[in-house]
């Protein structure tokens, strides 16, 4: 057999995906999920979506989560396959949106040796890994489109084979995908498979904004503090009762990983004041202060600099609530990545790659969400 050709270093492969897989948490059985209570709150939203999950976790049949950035949808798929029938077989969890996508097939389906140049051994994929139990499919609108295809066959029948391999291989699992873009309009651009999309929305569960929730917080907020305060080993106080409607009245674009940012901060600083001051500082506009009374008032020069500034702050809160992933950022603020790159450097707001060389690596977080 002749090796195939698909234009992948192996080199490439193995030294992009050691660093992303195992920064990204793909393995089976990630962390320890949180009580029912703290995932699904008291909002009448969440719990509508509690009763339909407890009524098809058990069934097998693939489930479309939908929601924004930071609401939850990683760590609901892993509450759904603790409540399917094999809550111990393995959940594999891929980051579609992290991986390039010449690389993703081959992690997904895996490679046999000599598949391409220095494929000197044959590599299980991802599919394989989580045979018996839960693929979960974060970020499933970034796939190419002539891996949706092969992802669609395996859907259909559960079949596949590996790159470059002849064998036809088959795997009994359940699919979870995650998005937090609207699938009909990717399929109506072209960017998305329309018969995919009926495969992997057998069920659909549409995650609600934390804004929408706002009653749920005071729960979140009890939870996180128990979690990081065991995580750091650190005695903290409990939120002051003007703090926590601060906490109410703002709009989290980042959802439910923003809030847990912010009191990941206020564990490690200890004080209120680094949290306050920037939930109060998001809610005033631009100041105008720096307006003269007596001669000429240039008023577009003046909006287009209140413009910047709000602007810089937004793009810093959600990158922020992000953890600067600038791909999630830009769609979050629905702009393109080239855009977003633009506004960062007009901001003068830090790279990603300067920030990390000023401070330590963050700590996973309690919540588990892409």
């Amino acid at each position: 057999m002749h090796p195939v050709n698909t234009g992948i270093s192996l080199t490439l492969v193995e030294s992009t995906m050691g660093t992303a897989v195992s920064r990204l948490g793909m393995t089976d059985r990630v962390g320890i999920l949180p009580p029912i209570h703290t995932i699904f709150g008291s909002s009448a939203a969440m719990q509508t979506i509690r009763q339909k999950i407890e009524k098809v976790a058990s069934s097998g049949v693939p489930i479309l989560i939908q929601g924004g950035s930071g609401t939850g949808k990683g760590l609901l798929a892993r509450f759904i396959h603790d409540r399917s029938v094999a809550p111990h077989a393995p959940f594999v969890k891929v980051n579609c949106a992290a991986i390039p996508g010449t690389l993703l097939e081959s992690e997904l389906f895996g490679y046999e040796k000599g598949a391409f140049t220095g494929a000197y051994t044959s590599r299980v994929g991802r599919v394989e890994q989580a045979d018996g139990g839960t693929l979960f499919l974060d970020g499933i609108d970034e796939m190419e489109m002539s891996l949706q295809a092969k992802l669609l066959q395996l859907l259909q029948d559960g079949h596949f084979s590996r790159i470059g391999g002849q064998e036809e291989r088959f795997v009994q699992l359940r699919v979870v995908c995650a998005t937090n873009r609207h699938l009909d309009q990717e399929i109506a651009q072209g960017r998305f498979r329309q018969d995919l999309y009926y495969r992997i929305n057998v069920v659909n569960i549409q995650l609600p904004s934390l804004r929408a929730r706002i009653g749920d917080i005071g729960g979140l907020v009890a939870y996180f503090l128990e979690t990081l305060r065991a995580r750091h080993n650190v005695q903290v106080r409990p939120l002051s009762h003007s703090l926590m409607k601060l906490l109410e009245k703002h709009s989290w674009p980042g959802n439910i990983r923003e809030l847990e940012n912010l009191m990941e901060r206020y564990v490690i600083l200890g004080t209120e004041d680094v949290i306050s001051t920037e939930l109060l500082t998001w809610k005033q506009p631009p100041s105008a202060s720096f307006v003269a009374v007596e001669g000429q008032i240039h008023l577009k020069k003046l909006t287009r600099q209140a413009v910047h500034e709000l602007e810089h702050k937004i793009i810093l809160s959600v990158l922020e609530a992000n953890r600067w992933n600038r791909k999630r950022t830009a769609s979050a603020l629905k702009i393109s990545y080239r855009a977003l790159l633009y506004k960062i450097r007009r901001a003068g707001l830090p790279s990603k790659r300067a920030l990390t060389k000023n401070r330590a690596a963050p700590a996973p977080p309690a919540i588990i969400e892409h």
